[in-house]
């Protein structure tokens, strides 16, 4: 019997009839701004103005501008689901992945009638080519510098091909076969083989895949430290699956491409070239980014040449908005992994759960929750913030939580912050430090005691653990234990 490939189209088989996690329109709805703006309302949550909520995935059947193209929003947008679809207790995705790093399966290569993605192919040698018309990209709202692919998997390699990477970046459509893209400086791998392409003032074949299974989507935006320089994410993707990721040669540059995405656009990061991000609208603004404000357009984005874009037949664009409960999926549970992997090697056993919450964005704050076996583990905790601080920059805030905390209940970690803490001896602030830049609040102008340049911090540890020698007093009240109580919900 032949192994049922993962790909997106499989994930949303199994979801499809489950009206908590999938529902479809075929109310007709514009990508311009309108199809982001009505998701906020029904599913997107994450840090995303209110009113919104968690709700199920949407799939937009009838959109403006492209016929027979569907969009696909909000299918990350909630840790449950996000459980539900690697078929895994959605507490653990952490130490999920994080195994998964320690035993990654690589990806393979297969034959083109072998890759759904190259169904339909378009190049940019034809006369009537223009990625404006044939890419589903929304703006999230009237603000954004343009239509931007917002979890678009860019895979690269260097110019000796011995490394390759995947990562996501923001990308602007600018014309009909211009992309910008901004790459955060330093840390991004893609980032340093583009730089090193530079140098050499030679075009960096790329291509970008959108419409894939969540296992690609989260595995990929692992970071430094661990999976360093030449570690490519897509074994991680491997691991989760128990299935290698298929890869098919590009049909118009020398890179792969994913064979099972439902848009793939190939093309080339070109040197020495930038672009101001949103010049066709002149709003000084990108679009809305994770921290929850809109990010500021960027004068001299790097620019993407498009020389091809295939797809499925009946394709399926898949888009996320910036500061909803995708990003804390996508970025928050590998960061979770790589704080377990860090903490684990140096104090075992003492950190049990970690959870990076959409109050962060699932990028400057993490919960972790505390063992301590002895008096010799009180301290230990503070510890562990440390090393999560040092290994990932942009983690602005720690909280420190006992075993009997749900970390996944915000109520029940303030609540520790209420009783188990005192704000003269349980606060931790180290400032001068560096952090993630689009925290608008890290301006010198903002605190110029501690911020000499844009992007440092002062970061903020708050231990809501309680003292070894006290735990007795801090017993919660004890109910009975009821294991059948669910018969009384029949």
């Amino acid at each position: 019997m032949t192994e049922e490939k993962w790909d997106l189209r499989k994930v949303l088989s199994e979801i499809k009839d489950d009206p908590i996690n999938y529902h479809e329109t075929n109310v007709s709805v514009d990508p311009d701004a309108q199809l982001a703006g009505v998701y906020r309302y029904i599913g997107a949550g994450g840090t995303v103005e209110r009113p919104t909520q968690e709700g199920p995935a949407m799939m937009f059947n009838n959109v403006k501008g492209f016929p027979g193209t569907r969009v696909l929003i909000g299918l990350m947008a909630s840790r449950k689901r996000v459980g539900k679809i690697l078929h895994h207790d959605y507490q653990t995705l952490g130490q999920f992945f994080n195994e998964a790093v320690t035993h990654p399966i690589s990806p393979v290569v297969v034959e083109e009638k072998d890759a759904p993605a190259h169904e339909v192919i378009h190049r940019s040698t034809e006369d009537d080519f223009d990625i404006r018309k044939l890419v589903a990209a929304p703006t999230n709202t009237p603000q954004d510098a343009g239509p931007y692919i917002t979890v678009g998997v860019v895979l690269g390699s260097n110019m000796e091909k011995s490394m390759s990477d995947v990562t996501i970046h923001r990308m602007c459509i600018e014309d009909k076969d211009t992309l910008g893209i901004y790459i955060m400086p330093g840390g991004r791998h893609i980032g340093a083989f583009a730089e090193e392409y530079e140098k050499a003032n030679k075009p960096m074949p790329i291509t970008i895949n959108i419409g894939l299974d969540p296992a690609v989507t989260i595995g990929t935006t692992f970071e430094p430290p661990t999976t360093p320089l030449g570690y490519n994410e897509l074994g991680v993707v491997g691991a989760v699956r128990q299935q290698p990721v298929e890869l098919v040669p590009g049909i118009s540059v020398d890179e792969k491409a994913i064979a099972r995405s439902e848009y793939t656009l190939e093309g080339y990061i070109m040197p020495n070239q930038r672009i101001q991000e949103d010049i066709n609208t002149h709003t000084g603004k990108a679009m809305p980014e994770f921290p929850g404000y809109d990010g500021d357009a960027n004068p001299a984005v790097q620019v993407i040449k498009v020389t091809a874009v295939t797809h499925r037949k009946d394709p399926i664009m898949q888009t996320v908005i910036g500061p909803s409960e995708e990003h804390v999926s996508m970025a928050g549970i590998p960061t979770e992994a790589s704080i377990l992997q860090l903490v684990n090697k140096a104090i075992p056993g003492k950190v049990t759960k970690v959870y990076n919450p959409p109050a962060g964005g699932g990028k400057l704050m993490t919960i972790m929750q505390i063992h301590k076996d002895t008096e010799a583990d009180e301290g230990i905790q503070r510890q562990a913030a440390l090393l999560a601080f040092s290994a990932f920059k942009e983690l602005k805030t720690v909280f420190l939580v006992d075993e009997d905390v749900d970390i996944f209940d915000m109520n029940d970690v303030v609540w520790t912050i209420n009783t188990r803490f005192q704000a003269d001896k349980d606060l931790m602030i180290l400032p001068g430090m560096r952090n993630h830049p689009l925290d608008p609040s890290e301006l010198p102008e903002y605190d110029p005691k501690s911020i000499r340049f844009r992007g440092m911090s002062s970061k903020l540890v708050v231990d809501g653990t309680v003292p070894f020698d006290m735990k007795d007093q801090f017993t919660r009240a004890q109910f009975m234990k009821v294991p059948d109580w669910k018969k009384y919900l029949e």
